[in-house]
């Protein structure tokens, strides 16, 4: 049980607190509701480009790492297509810097020409890296592009393409940093070897005065329902044919959206998995298998995904009927008591040692604030599922009028 203590300033952002006594550390963590969903979509990968440039320095402190790095301390940060997080570690006796740090710039970002061009010859360097140079990199451009026909997570969070980052303005910086990085539209988390009284001075001390700001909302309309299956094939330079099979489900939140994580745990989740004994194993066709989800905070796709020994069309359509096959025994009533306990158990351990260390402690804090989540519910949540309930979802999500599959072969 993680102890949570919680209030609200009065400018709205929310503050999740624990004290963590076993370590001389703290970890701040800084989760903005806002990410590539929010762009337009012909101004593609802006929310992570300004991740990059949320470290270029605000009006007060030219160099955010250095000062950090002064402090003993480190950091780092991250953008999906729901949020944007920034996370700081370093010494308790040192934790006000963060505090000011992270204040600063949410206050008074520096706008500089020069930084903007810096961080936007890093992100095109990136997107060359991941997307275009190296095996698979746009696979996500092509699996989201079929799975999605108008919502904006139909781009990945680099963006669509490279000319979207390169056109990106000043004024595009400005306005929005201005609609979306505010405190009423962030949680504020914080883990480590400090007290309640001392978190709630600090908040107020640099976080206190920084006005709220007006969010720019979000007006797109829901994915439309898939009523037919999909296919592409994609043909490149890859060592090894891999298939993918992704369906729709619901986002964070819905009754449906832990039967669906349940689902890709008893497909893969471990060695005592039906795709590593039955697929892996149990046949000669695979060299990987894997089921996940999205997690997303709308929704998203529950993905079956595979590397293939073979690069013949016999050998995939083989893949994709054993593939099947696994599936139709969930439609089919297959799963034992034993076999759902035993997945829920490997989840509770999976679940409890990711959140021991107080930075990932503080991380799934900040996480369960913004999205309503009691985080020390989630397992009782999982064990409160029935093998009736995985039953009829996996009925209705892993349906193939709600398939997108995406053949990525080797030329």
């Amino acid at each position: 049980m993680i102890e949570l203590n919680h209030f609200t300033l009065s400018n709205g952002l929310r503050v999740v607190h624990n004290h963590d006594s076993a370590t001389a550390m703290v970890a701040l963590n800084i989760l903005y509701n806002v990410g590539a969903r929010d762009e337009n979509e012909n101004l593609t990968g802006l929310a992570h480009l300004f991740e990059h440039l949320m470290f270029g320095g605000s009006i007060n402190i030219p160099d955010f790492d250095q000062a950090m790095e002064q402090a003993g301390g480190w950091n780092n940060a991250w953008t999906s297509n729901d949020f944007t997080n920034f996370y700081d570690v370093l010494p308790a006796q040192n934790a006000e810097t963060a505090f000011w740090l992270e204040s600063d710039r949410m206050l008074s970002l520096a706008f500089s020409d020069k930084a903007l061009e810096v961080q936007r010859s890093v992100v095109i360097e990136e997107f060359k890296e991941v997307c275009l140079n190296k095996p698979y990199g746009d696979m996500a451009h092509h699996l989201r592009d079929l799975v999605y026909t108008s919502h904006p997570y139909r781009f990945p969070t680099i963006g669509k393409e490279i000319s979207h980052i390169e056109k990106v303005t000043q004024d595009d910086v400005i306005k929005f940093f201005h609609s979306h990085y505010a405190p009423n539209n962030a949680v504020l988390a914080i883990s480590g070897n400090i007290s309640l009284e001392e978190t709630k001075r600090l908040a107020e001390k640099w976080f206190g005065d920084i006005p709220q700001r007006e969010i720019t909302p979000r007006t797109y309309a829901p994915e439309p329902k898939q009523t037919a299956p999909r296919r592409k094939i994609v043909t490149a330079d890859v060592p090894q044919a891999v298939l993918i099979k992704a369906y729709h489900m619901p986002g964070h939140g819905h009754k449906d959206y832990i039967p669906c994580d349940i689902i890709t745990d008893l497909l893969a989740s471990g060695r005592s998995a039906r795709f590593y004994r039955n697929l892996l194993m149990g046949t000669d066709l695979f060299t990987e298998i894997d089921a996940s989800i999205t997690g997303s905070d709308e929704p998203g796709y529950l993905m079956l995904s595979a590397r293939l020994r073979e690069n013949s069309d016999s050998a995939i359509q083989q893949a994709e009927e054993a593939i099947e096959n696994e599936i139709q025994k969930l439609w089919n009533n297959t799963i034992t008591e034993y076999e759902l306990t035993r997945t829920i158990n490997r989840f509770e351990s999976n679940n409890t040692f990711s959140t021991i260390g107080f930075l990932p402690k503080a991380q799934a804090m900040a996480m369960g604030e913004m999205q309503g989540e009691d985080i020390n519910q989630i397992t009782s949540k999982y064990r409160a599922v029935t093998i009736e309930q995985i039953q009829q979802v996996a009925e209705h999500v892993l349906s193939p009028n709600n398939c997108s599959t995406l053949v990525y072969n080797r030329r």
